[in-house]
């Protein structure tokens, strides 16, 4: 098989996707058992974390240093572009846009941007690496 069909990439899109769901999850769970400075920088990095994640979905056979580049690029855009205070408005319409775009600038989120794509390079490069579970020898 070649493609987005081979048994590597459909592994390799489970797994973003599970790293997806999960990073969801642990964003719900900052949100709801924390406040103030932590959570705040916790979610933002969370964010890029996703969309790390989601590109590896997209990209499976994508380097890991692509995808959490990518994901870098994408949240740094989304927060230059609530410079403009077109994600504000849309928020105000629309839970969805909050969520996905937010509502106001913050300089120091986009340190936390660089947090999270460098923890979601972490974890895919270690998922990437040929020898990251070692295998026992059988009987002999």
């Amino acid at each position: 098989m070649t493609g987005a069909g081979r048994p590597g990439a459909v592994r390799a899109r489970a797994f973003a996707a599970g790293a997806a769901v999960l990073t969801v999850l642990a964003g719900l769970g900052v949100r709801a058992s924390m406040d103030g400075a932590f959570a705040k920088y916790a979610g933002d990095a969370l964010y890029t974390v996703l969309i790390c994640a989601l590109a590896a979905v997209i990209a499976p056979g994508a380097r890991p240093v692509v995808r959490a580049g990518a994901g870098l690029v994408f949240s740094w855009a989304v927060e230059l572009l609530q410079l403009t205070g077109v994600p504000a408005d849309l928020s105000r319409h629309s839970t969805a846009a909050r969520l996905v775009l937010g509502s106001a600038f913050g300089a120091p989120d986009l340190f936390w941007y660089v947090v999270g794509a460098a923890f979601a390079w972490a974890v895919m490069a270690l998922a990437a690496s040929p020898g990251r579970v070692p295998r026992t020898s059988g009987p002999r």
